[in-house]
């Protein structure tokens, strides 16, 4: 007569849970294995300090007594608002390329803390694209002063309004991405993702003007309002009609704006399924 063997219980084999460094190294290898990363932000990085340049040279007004920062040469419209644009897809596609291939099931299921995934998503995006914004907005100060020393028209680094206008346009980018990012969390398709994106930060400030309270209290609550306000470096005509921003209302809007939309992205992921 046989006896049956005791096989002992089996225990599944869990590894450690993964650290948030490890996330952003994850995160980091998935942003920078993508081939068109790269050449968006190289041609980015050119098209908009070109344009720095574009529109000094074209700048042939007539200038006596000394020389005064010039942000509108410096930090044209064009090209910053190319900057919005660009910054806020990569953010959003940095989410939204994942729900399409469908690799976000695969992170998920790797790392259950699906707040962390998204969190560590921002860190990267924000880190990355400070520096974008830092080397742009240097650049763009750089170019459009060497051109108007040639005039006699260039100002130092020093000059009153030059700094807030490069560390206001420097973080235009990160900030931009980071709302980007937390769009497509929130969405999860990239046609509607860059739709809300574009409409929400570029096309919605226009339609709100500055001659009703009302009206300007929407403007001013939104990021590029915010920009071209803390460029400008003259003070508000005390007999205008309108109604201007403050600075300090302006970095508040800098501030909220990626903050909420990434607070609602993890509190959202937290909650729905992939």
């Amino acid at each position: 007569m046989t006896t049956l063997a005791s096989v002992p219980p089996i225990t599944a084999v869990t590894g450690p849970p993964a650290r948030f460094r490890d996330l952003l190294a994850s995160e980091w290898i998935k942003l920078r294995s993508l081939r068109s990363t790269p050449w968006t932000i190289a041609l980015t990085v050119l098209f908009v300090i070109g344009s720095s340049a574009v529109a000094t040279l074209a700048d042939n007004a007539a200038r006596s007594g000394p020389a005064d920062f010039l942000p509108y040469d410096a930090y044209p419209p064009t090209g910053y608002w190319t900057l919005i644009l660009v910054a806020s897809s990569i953010g959003a596609l940095t989410v939204v390329s994942e729900y399409s291939s469908g690799l976000i099931r695969t992170t998920t299921v790797a790392v259950p803390a699906r707040g962390s995934v998204v969190l560590a998503k921002a860190a990267v995006t924000a880190a990355l694209w400070t520096a974008v914004g830092t080397v742009i907005s240097a650049g763009s100060f750089l170019v459009s002063q060497a051109i108007l020393s040639g005039r006699h028209a260039g100002v130092p680094l020093t000059h009153p309004g030059v700094l807030r206008a490069m560390v206001a346009s420097a973080l235009l980018a990160p900030v931009c991405a980071l709302i980007g990012l937390g769009l497509g969390v929130l969405i999860r398709h990239s046609a509607a993702t860059m739709v809300t994106s574009v409409f929400s930060l570029l096309m919605l400030p226009p339609m709100f003007s500055e001659s009703d309270r009302w009206s300007a209290d929407i403007n001013h609550a939104m990021v590029s309002a915010a920009w071209k306000r803390l460029i400008q470096n003259w003070e508000p005509d005390p007999g205008s009609l309108g109604y201007t921003a403050t600075v300090s209302g302006s970095w508040i809007v800098y501030a909220l704006w990626p903050v909420i939309t990434i607070a609602l992205a993890v509190l959202v992921v937290r909650r729905r399924d992939v």
